[in-house]
């Protein structure tokens, strides 16, 4: 079996998935073809990888490589990982759009910086379409790569067999557990939606419905500004689904809380997140102020992560004891692999999947694997304001995508103007100044259609 990991220089999140994969038995037989633009990048990876193998006398077989056709040939799984421009077109997709008013705590979702990602990215997955489709047709792509629901609709518009994975239910749910104080193993939920704003449609321990004391809890511990003495440390990840307790945790989940007390259902994605994809709570520096008790700048923890030193401490880790994270990648390709049935949620296409969200866009639903492979759950209609909801997100991600695929640069604009967050605060003058001055800016990284 060959797996090949696409943007596989990324620092700790490739090697924890190597990890993962290599704590299953019967996977560590494999070829892992890592592959990167910048090979000295993949070979750091694949050293890490290497030594964890070694260590353990497995007989898994390390490429690396940048030439991404040698990695594709054969696979029979093609993780992404990867972020077209790196740290510096990022640096862009949050500086220019704040000198206009929109503060974007990450800007990897929605908005000008989710948009102008998905841009840079998108001519790297039509590469890797078309590698498929020559060099391994039969694979599942797995998709790592934000924004996810703008890259999963492409890829499935180019005709790739794709699950996109995040671990927002994963860490959201252990997070509600710690709060109401039950064991996760006993809890038992359901979410749909969108990705990063999936809703946890049913939330139980046995047979009791656990909302009416998580709605007194949340309000309780978050409707109130907190002081930040005395709170739980946040060391800045998107999920705890790794890490245990963090942007979850400690009176900070106000927005989510809002969000709950005003459609009813808690969903997915930290405070810090949904603040960007709603128009309600950073339409100024105060109401930021009131709405997030800590500011939280994921550009800024990107410069400041000691990277060498997390993946010299994950290293050690694995191997004093080699157990899978939380994440769904290797578990997919252990039940494919084995026919182990498994539920996990992936972003998916919306085959009637979700009837009252549009055909065709990407949603995140639990999905049954085994041999057969990803088999997505029909979960039915959302309650009508949660798909509302969702609609306004899945309008930016519908344009961004026929922007791709039809080469209308007035799509971009379209897209960007479609945010709720940038709607509520820039003209329609305002956005296309903004829309023109990342594209000048990040013209070396964008497709043709987009600079013409």
């Amino acid at each position: 079996m060959k797996i090949a990991i696409i943007g596989a220089g990324g620092y700790v999140f490739p090697l924890r998935l190597i990890g993962d994969l290599l704590s299953f038995p019967e996977l560590r037989e494999s070829t892992l073809a890592l592959m990167d633009v910048h090979l000295g990048r993949a070979e750091r990876t694949a050293s890490a990888a290497r030594e964890l193998v070694g260590h353990h006398r497995f007989p898994t077989r390390i490429e690396t490589t940048t030439d991404r056709r040698q990695a594709l040939d054969g696979a029979d799984y093609v993780i992404v990982t990867f972020q077209v421009g790196g740290i510096e077109a990022y640096r862009l997709d949050v500086e220019i759009p704040r000198r206009y008013g929109i503060d974007q705590t990450v800007g990897d979702t929605l908005g000008p910086g989710g948009v102008f990602r998905f841009l840079r990215s998108a001519p790297a997955y039509q590469g890797i379409a078309g590698d498929m489709r020559e060099l391994c047709p039969g694979a599942l792509l797995i998709n790592y790569a934000n924004p996810m629901a703008m890259n999963c609709w492409l890829l499935t518009r180019l005709g790739v067999d794709t699950v996109g994975l995040c671990h927002s239910v994963q860490g959201t749910s252990r997070m509600l557990a710690r709060h109401l104080d039950v064991p996760y193993e006993e809890v038992r939920y359901l979410a749909a939606g969108i990705n990063h704003q999936a809703w946890f449609l049913e939330f139980r321990e046995g047979d009791e419905d656990l909302y009416p004391r998580l709605r007194e809890v949340m309000r309780r511990h978050h409707l109130r500004r907190r002081e930040v003495d005395g709170l739980a440390a946040d060391r800045g990840e998107h999920s705890d689904a790794n890490r245990g307790a963090s942007v979850y945790e400690g009176g900070i989940e106000r927005v989510r809380t809002e969000i709950m007390a005003a459609f009813g259902y808690f969903h997915t994605e930290s405070s810090h997140h949904a603040s960007e994809y709603l128009p309600y709570f950073r339409k100024s520096p105060d109401l930021v102020d009131e709405f997030i008790l800590r500011r939280w700048d994921y550009y800024q923890i990107c410069l400041a992560h000691d990277e060498d030193a997390r993946t010299g401490e994950l290293v050690a880790k694995l191997k004093q004891e080699l157990a899978p994270s939380v994440e769904y990648g290797a578990l997919i390709v252990h039940s494919m692999e084995t026919g182990m049935p498994r539920v996990i949620y992936g972003s998916v296409d919306n085959r009637g999947v979700i009837p009252n969200l549009p055909a065709g866009c990407c949603v995140e639903v639990p999905c049954l694997v085994d041999g057969n492979g990803i088999q997505p759950t029909a979960v039915g209609p959302l309650p009508p304001q949660l798909a509302a909801v969702n609609r306004t997100n899945v309008n930016v991600q519908e344009l961004a995508v026929e922007a791709i695929l039809t080469g209308d640069r007035e799509h971009i604009y379209h897209a960007v103007m479609l945010d709720p967050l940038t709607g509520a605060l820039l003209t329609l003058e305002q956005i296309r100044a903004m829309v023109d001055e990342l594209i000048q800016a990040q013209a070396a990284w964008l497709p043709p259609s987009a600079t013409r």
